[in-house]
């Protein structure tokens, strides 16, 4: 008889960590889940042969998440946030987890919609990847250069702050901006690139970030630009200009417009 998979904890039950369950128990893995009324310590002491501690909650609440898990658990973590660089799971000791890009997204009572192949890297990606393979949803696991993991994050990060924001003045689709305020959205597009390269303290190849951000619209032109997020992107962004000390006007010009 085969042996049943490891369990995978999963940190954050909400639409995104229901789908990452659903493929995992379609692999045979059980699924231990962690809710906010729980201690992670507790969920973890009680299931030490975890192959995966799967954090799956909002960007804001990640950083108390990740202080939370203890030591010999942080070489088995994995992340699926937006709005990730390597500098976030860094300052919590956590030294080489599973990211997996996420390009697809899941709202209640919606099945999910893929924009394009989402991308997985670290010891668990190839396990991801099956998982949401049994679901239908696209992926690929990659090499695990930390070159290719910084590009593909700043890729991600890119797509959703220039749609996010610019289209907190736009409206509409990501076709639309890309097609009728393009001056904008570049104009946001290297705020944006302004941020992640100091946030990530090197350059970025930028002409390739804009191209694949033209792709990534391209590939899902009637996704709409904002969602319920996008205020609160927009003032993290410039919490994180502020600390490094960027000028990014055009962002400010979007937070007074705002402001009315």
């Amino acid at each position: 008889m085969a042996a049943t998979p490891a369990p995978v904890v999963i940190v954050g039950i909400g639409e995104l960590g229901g789908v990452f369950a659903r493929g995992l128990l379609r692999l045979g893995h059980p699924i231990v889940p962690v809710t906010r009324e729980q201690r992670i310590a507790d969920s973890l002491a009680a299931n030490p042969e975890a192959e995966l501690v799967l954090v799956t909650v909002g960007e804001k609440e990640l950083d108390a998440v990740l202080a939370e898990i203890p030591e010999p658990f942080r070489d088995r973590v994995g992340l699926v946030q937006n709005e990730l660089l390597p500098q976030t799971w860094q300052a919590r000791d956590v030294r080489a987890p599973t990211v997996y890009v996420v390009w697809f997204e899941k709202k209640p009572g919606r099945d999910v919609h893929v924009v394009q192949p989402s991308v997985a890297f670290g010891r668990s990606a190839e396990l991801l990847v099956r998982a949401l393979a049994e679901l239908g949803i696209p992926a690929r696991a990659a090499s695990g250069d930390q070159g290719e993991l910084l590009l593909e994050l700043v890729n991600k990060n890119l797509y959703i702050l220039t749609t996010n924001l610019a289209g907190l003045v736009t409206g509409g689709t990501v076709s639309d901006l890309w097609q009728k305020h393009q001056p904008l959205a570049r104009e946001v597009a290297s705020e944006v690139l302004d941020l992640q390269e100091r946030l990530a303290h090197q350059e970025l190849e930028r002409h390739v970030l804009l191209e694949r951000l033209e792709q990534a619209i391209a590939a899902d032109p009637e996704h709409p630009c904002t969602g319920r997020s996008a205020e609160e992107r927009l003032a993290r962004a410039l919490r994180h200009a502020d600390r490094e000390g960027l000028a990014v006007p055009r962002l400010r010009a979007i937070a007074a417009s705002l402001r009315g």
